[in-house]
């Protein structure tokens, strides 16, 4: 990533969270959010390098990497127009269809 990140329109706060917590409070943060939305996740899981580009792959997001800041992992992405849909109470799996 380089120092050209773009600047938050919203920041999520994992400090703490696993990334299963993690992806329920994020869902519930950009769940209005419109599409092109900024995003930076602040994450302490040592999954979330992984995860949150796995994520962001299944939902259809942008991720933008790693954002340059000190003493914190922070992580960047942009919200798609369409994003696949996943499971309310499941943010990691996808949603089920026709129902």
């Amino acid at each position: 990533m380089t120092p050209d990140t773009p600047s938050p329109d919203i920041t999520v706060d994992g400090t703490g969270l696993l990334c299963i917590a993690l992806l329920l409070r994020l869902r519930k943060e950009i769940d209005s959010a419109a599409p092109g939305t900024i995003v930076h996740v602040i994450a302490t899981d040592p999954a979330a390098p992984l995860d949150l580009p796995a994520w962001c792959h299944m939902t259809g997001h942008h991720y933008l990497g790693p954002v340059p800041e000190s003493g914190r992992d922070v992580y960047a992405f942009s919200l798609t127009p369409q994003p696949m849909a996943t499971r309310p109470d499941a943010p990691w799996h996808r949603a089920e269809s026709g129902h």
